[in-house]
């Protein structure tokens, strides 16, 4: 199951947008640039940048999200995401002893499926474990041969042998990440993946981390979600069709 939470983000992100917009369209000086930004004209503010489409002042606020329980699949989607900065739980450092996978819904949901991945995920453990293993002791004795103690051997061994057994590790593996974006890279990623057409993975992700943001910029991520909840449908003759539907999940009563 996707755990995500939000641990830091840009303090009072709304009102700082809100600087940045005010600095643009008005005589303001850095002294004065805060004066006067009550929750009213903050909100006057971020509805004038989007009623313009003037996103560059969006890019002063950062969200910083703390993700477990995707897999490896998602974290090849998810790193496309450029602006972004991104920290990994390494499969070169950290032995999968018992690796966490992430069984995706529609092979659980038909048991002959869900029994054949099963028995994948302990076939790729007892793989990783077996290769680990023949590894390792062909290194710890070229590490002893080149005079390391035993402990350092080891140590050094089981790292070289990790390095390269994770190569049979599946995608499903389990994975965890600290991803932190601005909220302009924030508001394009849940036009992309808060789209039906989105794998569902990281649609779910996304879905969540968009909850979590509003929370604390509610202005500010209004009309987030997939493209057609501001505007038309990104996914010309692939549209899911469905926009009406869309704009109620994303949207509620706000049309």
């Amino acid at each position: 199951m996707i755990n995500v939470k939000l641990i830091q983000h840009t303090g009072e992100p709304e009102k700082v947008i809100s600087a940045a917009a005010k600095l643009c369209y008005s005589s303001a000086g850095v002294d004065d640039i805060l004066d006067g930004l009550d929750t009213e004209k903050t909100e006057r503010f971020l509805n004038l940048l989007m009623d313009l489409g003037h996103e560059s002042p969006i890019e002063h606020a950062s969200f910083t999200f703390a993700i477990e329980g995707v897999s490896r699949s998602l974290l090849a989607q998810i790193t496309r995401h450029r602006i972004a900065s991104f920290s990994v739980k390494s499969q070169r450092y950290v032995r999968e002893g018992q690796f966490t996978y992430i069984l995706p819904p529609e092979i659980e949901a038909v048991p002959e499926a869900k029994e054949r991945f099963l028995k994948a995920m302990e076939e790729d453990q007892r793989a990783y474990d077996e290769l680990v293993e023949i590894l390792m002791k062909k290194h710890y004795q070229a590490f002893l041969d080149e005079g390391m103690s035993e402990k350092k051997a080891s140590s050094a061994a089981e790292k070289k042998a990790i390095e390269d057994a994770r190569f049979v590790l599946p995608n499903a593996c389990e994975t965890k990440m600290i991803m932190t974006m601005n909220a302009r890279s924030l508001k394009n990623f849940f036009r992309l993946r808060c789209c039906s057409r989105a794998q569902w993975e990281i649609r779910e992700l996304a879905e969540k981390m968009l909850v979590l943001v509003k929370e604390v910029a509610p202005t500010l991520f209004r009309y987030a979600g997939p493209a057609c909840v501001s505007g038309a449908c990104s996914e010309g003759k692939m549209s899911c069709g469905r926009a009406k539907e869309m704009r109620e999940k994303f949207l509620g009563g706000e049309q």
